[in-house]
């Protein structure tokens, strides 16, 4: 098998087993404790505490460990607007976060407080002049992910975070997905991290606050899995260590799957910034593909990816990232490959994945030919009720042509992926959305022919 879904946890660092084993021998008992074995553990504690804070780039008082990165997450964004509620409720995050921030900012919103959700690029990328016109005299807080953890986009942390200083408002950074590969630029306030994302445990995250930011603190004790907390923080020296050379080495990997695949792989858009993204993570949708079908398919090939799809989703909606990016979301295959992953894997996947995506292509009865010359009617309607991604866009596809230049179809679905699909369908095909129109049942979604 090859493990390509780092992105949503790193397998574990050999490091970080060797330090895991050691430390349940000294590391047990409670270091709040003044007795010998307490002692012991609190000396394990204060030396990954101050390797912790080295690697962010911190001071160790600053730094605390949590029980996840969601957690981390949590405790931060409500620690912070806590902390600053005399100066107001307002919050600012990118349409882009990772869920655990997103959900932080819906229960802020239901308990009174006022959100705004900043759009994206269809890189995947906020401009930082968002930040700047979003922010308000009550302004509490504002979140910004360092990288994406879907398509590896990074984001302009330093400008962000120069407007909020500018401002007097506090910048937390999520950053799950680029602290194994190097500190976060900018003047930022508090920031969490993941340690299952750079190959430690699960259950340990880190929360870091600056000094002299406004936080009321919510939980009474840290997180006490100490033997995690060491092996974690052993796990990120070890990462850092390698990063410069293996960031080289994965950048050559995903640049080659992101040339290739669209020559491979017909009606594939390759999706996140090209140039300012993580080196280990690259991703794309292929038309006409049930993602689902497409992960198992790729499985059995022995693969291990993941897919923003909503094929694979059990809210069956596309993810809220490719949605905000406005990107095709049917068929989509994120790689993220973990530290040490082997070229001829890599080189492996590339020769399986176009006769994986032809046959699931095949089994959905997606059209393989150009469409049909002769002309029928100046409109068709389709309907798609009741079926799921990707089937609208199929048979839209398989009709397209049976109009005249200048004549429309009407999709008819339910299928919420329908409203990102169908629109990048057209965007990628050259043909025009006009937008959405009522219907009895669901959504008509209305496309004319260009071309």
């Amino acid at each position: 098998m090859a493990y390509f879904d780092a992105a949503s946890a790193a397998p574990l660092h050999p490091v970080a087993h060797q330090a895991l084993s050691a430390s349940l021998d000294e590391g047990w008992a409670d270091p709040g404790k003044l007795y010998r074995e307490g002692r012991r553990a609190r000396i394990l504690l204060d030396a990954a505490r101050e390797a912790a804070a080295e690697a962010v780039g911190c001071r160790p008082g600053e730094l605390t460990f949590t029980s996840s990165g969601t957690r981390a997450v949590q405790t931060g964004v409500a620690g912070m607007l806590t902390g600053r509620r005399r100066i107001g409720r307002h919050l600012i995050v990118s349409s882009v976060e990772h869920s655990s921030v997103l959900r932080s900012a819906e229960s802020f919103e239901a308990d009174g407080g006022t959100v705004t959700r900043l759009p994206v690029l269809r890189s995947g990328a906020v401009e930082s002049g968002a930040y700047a016109e979003a922010l308000r005299p009550d302004t509490a807080l504002a979140c910004l992910q360092s990288a994406n953890h879907e398509v590896g986009t990074e984001q302009p942390v330093a400008a962000v975070a120069e407007a909020c200083r500018a401002a007097g408002v506090p910048l937390l950074v999520d950053a799950a997905q680029s602290l194994a590969w190097g500190r976060v630029d900018g003047g930022w306030s508090a920031l969490t991290a993941s340690a299952r994302k750079w190959g430690g445990p699960s259950g340990v995250g880190l929360l870091v606050v600056r000094k002299g930011v406004r936080f009321a603190v919510r939980e009474a004790e840290e997180f006490g899995n100490l033997p995690a907390v060491v092996a974690a923080v052993a796990s990120l020296r070890a990462v850092r260590a390698e990063a410069a050379a293996e960031a080289v080495r994965l950048r050559e990997l995903t640049e080659r799957i992101r040339l290739r695949v669209p020559q491979l792989v017909p009606d594939v858009e390759v999706v996140g910034d090209p140039l300012r993204r993580l080196p280990g993570i690259v991703t794309f949708s292929c038309l006409y593909v049930d993602g689902e079908a497409l992960l198992h398919e790729l499985d059995r090939e022995g693969f291990s990816v993941s897919s923003g799809s909503s094929c694979t989703s059990d809210t069956l909606t596309p993810s809220h990232v490719l949605r905000a990016m406005g990107v095709l979301s049917e068929g989509n295959v994120r790689v993220s490959l973990p530290f040490g992953a082997a070229e001829a894997d890599v080189e492996r996947f590339l020769d399986v994945l176009p006769g994986v995506v032809a046959g699931v292509r095949e089994k959905l009865g997606a059209p393989v030919a150009a469409p049909a010359a002769e002309v029928r009617a100046d409109s068709l309607v389709v309907d798609a009720l009741g079926r799921r991604c990707p089937i609208p866009v199929i048979e839209l596809a398989k009709v397209i042509g049976d109009v005249p230049v200048g004549g429309t179809v009407r999709v008819l679905s339910d299928d919420e992926a329908a409203r990102l699909d169908i629109p990048a369908w057209c965007e990628m095909r050259g043909q025009e959305y006009v937008g959405e129109e009522p219907a009895d049942h669901g959504v008509a979604y209305v496309v004319r022919r260009v071309s």
